[in-house]
């Protein structure tokens, strides 16, 4: 049997693949997935700012004033009571003016008119990645732009960040409400590649300048700060009262945060909701002298974000966002405005921290996997995975955005591999041990033992099996003449030429007796002509014990002559010996036969002399010499012994 080493080397470049290969194919994935679990486990402790709230035209709105489109004086009824009867900070519209009202044209004209009159709002712009529609003028259209906005832009950043968006224009707004709006923000709310919303873009560089998101720009009317520092890492603003810090990503002339989400109790508005049919009653009852639904008190110092979001007549307005798949478009835009004016967003550990985090715990883990118990290594898996949970709310309490799977994920990993390489060690601590007692038991003897390791008993069973004895001649009185180191060297250079010859011929060494070799053949190799195998076995190890007798010669060393004896018949086999220590071997009356036959060498001066029941079996293939009428101490008739003079076949 060969007992074959795997070789372990090559698992070190296979595990550091392995690695690779599910770190870049999981990476981005779960660190969007974890942004996702992490956002709604966390944001229970986070509570949206009350100063900020939403006009949403809702069904009720379209219940109770009337189908859509409505008349865009009722844009201005609602834009006339936050700017004029209540005391609301500023007012954001989250809505494109582009086509005009071909059914309520003097609407239009008086909408159009007055919308430069509402200094606290802004509303919003959408920029795009294709050019402007034909009869836009566009080079016109990129000046109004420039004066819609006020801020100013430092911009600090690396020469690599530099560098234009791809946007080519931006929505073809009425012209007339082009003109006469005081203050546009855009509208454009980028989607991670699972169809999530993560980020906002707050600054976009078209075309050379800066321009604000609507939260931005708002936030710019809110606290008077109109000059900003932008770098690789931050944007700053500064004022006596207040302080901007936002960590941003820079990507192909766009600077992104990340959204820290609130507390939403129906999954749709984090932040207090108003129905626009309540706002626009209210004002017309103000107008009337009535009393209005909703006390303009409510709206002291707050600020108001307007949008639509109704099932009916395709108003929908809901997004895909960590906390919630239906999420309302309007509050995104307030959450925005929320985080700028509390300093409340997350930071996201960089792609190379995920990687080094990653790389420690699978190193971490695979050490303790290799050197520890199963159990220990599970317990110890266990606590590095709870203490790296508790790690990451601990991060994300504090606004840092860490992969939670990730690592969780490379923590199982790591145990994979650490036990593939345990049992590939093992298996090859098992394969030298049984080379080891391959070197004490026959490989045969010992394939059978590892067949049957759990079956390992005492007992055994009669076979008909041949029996080699081989025995130097006068080995005592020749090594009396020698050192011990000269007769160990002989016996190994003997026996090492003689074990090959034997598994050659499909037998087994059993054992030697001194510088007495016992073979067995017929089992645990069953074969059934293993009378044949014995004899011809035999026959090339005396051809071989001529070369070495020549060999010593030479080398001034005595002349050594063997003597071979073969028996073939039943015999018991297995293992004898106790519970404790056992012995795999043969023994019954072939097994004294051979021996004795064997002893007869001296007696007739012969080399290689076999039974009668081993004759029967081999006669038609050599040449023998018949000795008859022997006298076999332990048998009560004589027999006859047949001396090979050589093979015929």
């Amino acid at each position: 049997m060969e007992f074959k080493q795997r070789n372990t080397k090559f698992l070190f470049p296979v595990f550091v693949f392995i690695f690779l290969v599910i770190y870049l194919l999981t990476a981005s994935f779960l660190q969007l997935k974890s942004y996702n679990i992490m956002n709604k486990l966390t944001m229970n402790n986070k509570i949206p700012s009350s100063d900020v709230v939403l006009v949403v035209i809702d069904d009720k709105s379209l219940h109770e004033i009337g189908r859509w489109p409505w008349k865009r004086e009722y844009y201005l009824e609602i834009f006339d009571y936050f700017e004029n009867y209540t005391n609301a900070k500023l007012i954001g519209y989250d809505g494109l003016i582009m086509a005009p009202d071909s059914e309520y044209p003097n609407s239009d004209k008086k909408f159009f008119s007055r919308i430069g009159n509402f200094n606290k709002l802004t509303a919003g712009v959408a920029f795009s990645y294709d050019d402007f529609e034909n009869g836009i003028n566009a080079n016109k259209y990129d000046e109004i732009l420039k004066t819609k906005t006020d801020i100013k832009i430092i911009d600090k950043r690396s020469k690599k960040y530099k560098v234009e968006s791809d946007f080519k224009s931006f929505t073809a707004l009425q012209a007339e409400y082009f003109r006469n709006i005081l203050s546009l923000g855009s509208v454009n709310v980028p989607e991670d590649f699972d169809g999530y919303i993560r980020k906002s873009s707050q600054l976009i560089n078209y075309k050379g300048q800066f321009f604000p998101s609507l939260a931005f720009g708002m936030y710019s009317k809110y606290t008077g700060i109109k000059e900003y520092i932008l770098t690789d890492k931050y944007i700053y603003g500064f004022s006596d009262t207040y302080t901007l810090k936002v960590p941003i990503e820079n990507y192909l002339g766009l600077v992104f945060n990340y959204i820290c989400y609130y507390k939403t109790e129906d999954n749709v508005y984090s932040h207090n909701k108003y129905s626009a049919s309540d706002i626009i009653n209210s004002y017309r009852s103000m107008k009337s002298g009535k009393t209005p639904i909703i006390n303009p008190m409510e709206f002291n110092n707050k600020v108001v974000f307007i949008g639509a979001n109704a099932q009916a007549q395709a108003l929908s307005d809901v997004q895909r966002t960590p906390v919630s798949e239906n999420f309302s478009g309007l509050d995104i835009q307030a959450t925005n405005f929320d985080n700028l004016i509390s300093n409340n967003f997350y930071r996201v550990t960089s792609p190379l921290y995920n990687f080094l985090i990653c790389v420690g715990i699978f190193i971490l883990i695979f050490v303790l996997a290799i050197s520890m118990s199963i159990t220990g290594a599970l317990l110890s898996s266990v606590t590095v995975m709870l203490m790296y949970l508790f790690f990451t709310f601990f991060m994300y309490h504090n606004k840092i955005a860490l992969s939670l799977i990730l690592p969780e994920l490379f923590i199982i990993v790591a145990l994979t591999c650490a036990y593939s390489y345990k049992y590939l060690l093992e298996d090859n601590k098992k394969v030298k041990i049984q080379k080891a007692m391959g070197k004490y038991l026959s490989y045969d003897v010992m394939q059978n033992v590892v067949k049957n390791i759990d079956n390992i008993s005492l007992g055994g069973k009669r076979a008909d099996i041949t029996v080699l004895f081989a025995d130097i001649r006068n080995f005592t009185s020749i090594s009396e003449n020698m050192d011990a180191n000269s007769v160990t060297m002989i016996l190994n250079e003997y026996f090492s030429a003689l074990v090959p010859i034997i598994e050659e011929h499909n037998g087994i060494l059993n054992k030697f007796m001194g510088d007495a070799v016992l073979a067995i053949f017929g089992e645990p190799k069953k074969n059934k002509n293993h009378a044949l195998d014995a004899v011809r076995c035999a026959d090339k190890m005396l051809k071989k014990v001529k070369y070495l007798q020549e060999k010593w010669i030479d080398e001034g060393k005595p002349k050594i002559e063997i003597g071979i004896g073969i028996s073939t018949g039943e015999a018991f086999i297995g293992n004898i010996g106790s519970s404790e220590r056992l012995e795999y071997t043969v023994i019954g009356d072939t097994v004294n036969t051979a021996s004795r036959i064997e002893n007869y060498n001296k007696v007739y001066r012969t080399n290689f002399l076999i039974s009668e029941s081993t004759y029967e079996r081999v006669k038609d293939y050599v040449d023998t010499i018949t000795i008859k009428n022997v006298v076999i101490r332990g048998k009560a008739n004589k027999i006859n012994l047949y001396e090979v003079i050589r093979l015929v076949k």
